[in-house]
């Protein structure tokens, strides 16, 4: 499996479900978390996925409700998984941040070809994205850069894979150990990314920034400032 393969967070409280599609999607070439509750799934989508299957019959809340929460800290595409099929309930669905709905029973290949379509779709997105922040800062996620006031900073293939990462989800506080799993594409040493954030503090300084885009919050990670 490719380190930097799409990451699939996929949220269903029973089992069988889960498991077929854990087992689906990693046979594709993905790389997958599972969530049996709201609860958990809340926690997962820390982790950055890439896409989340969200199931909207949950034992401990509805998937509207933890739609809307993990909204509120991630970007990437969330594709409802449900029986409901009245319009009301795809409606209530797209109201709550979702991007696409899939009714049960359901076809893997369909539901692949529905996730490898929002995954190009939001590809397209960044690759023609230069995204720009506060203090002259943008990052163009094509020419793999990051600039102040249209000057460039030297980064390493790591430091900007970090940057993109972050950036891409502004806002959302992620953990040392997946910054590393997710830029280097397994577990391990977490404390190595402290030195790298420094690398690109210090070359955001050199570039002429006078203020940090990263907010470290102290004991978990770091966060690209909104």
């Amino acid at each position: 499996m490719a380190e930097d393969a799409p990451l699939v967070l996929i949220v269903d409280d029973e089992p069988d479900i889960a498991g077929m599609l854990d087992a689906y999607f990693r046979l594709e070439g993905y790389r997958t978390l599972t969530a049996a509750s709201a609860a958990q799934a809340v926690t997962a989508a820390r982790r950055a996925p890439d896409v989340i299957l969200l199931d909207v019959n949950l034992p401990d809340t509805d998937g509207f409700t933890v739609c809307r929460q993990i909204r509120e800290a991630v970007s990437c595409p969330i594709i409802f998984l449900t029986a409901r099929v009245e319009d009301a309930d795809a409606i209530a669905g797209f109201a709550a941040g979702g991007d696409d709905y899939v009714t049960k029973p359901f076809s893997l290949d369909v539901l692949g070809a529905r996730v490898r379509a929002q995954l190009a779709r939001d590809q397209r997105r960044l690759d023609r994205a230069t995204v720009r922040f506060g203090g002259g800062i943008a990052v163009d996620f094509a020419a793999r850069e990051l600039r102040v006031n249209e000057r460039a900073c030297e980064l390493a293939r790591k430091d900007f894979d970090i940057v993109a990462l972050l950036a891409r989800r502004p806002g959302q506080v992620l953990s040392r150990d997946t910054i590393y799993e997710r830029v280097w594409g397994e577990p391990g040493d977490s404390t190595v990314v402290t030195e790298h954030v420094r690398r690109i503090r210090r070359a955001l300084e050199a570039a002429g920034c006078e203020t940090d885009p990263i907010s470290t919050a102290w004991g978990v990670g770091y966060a690209w400032r909104a």
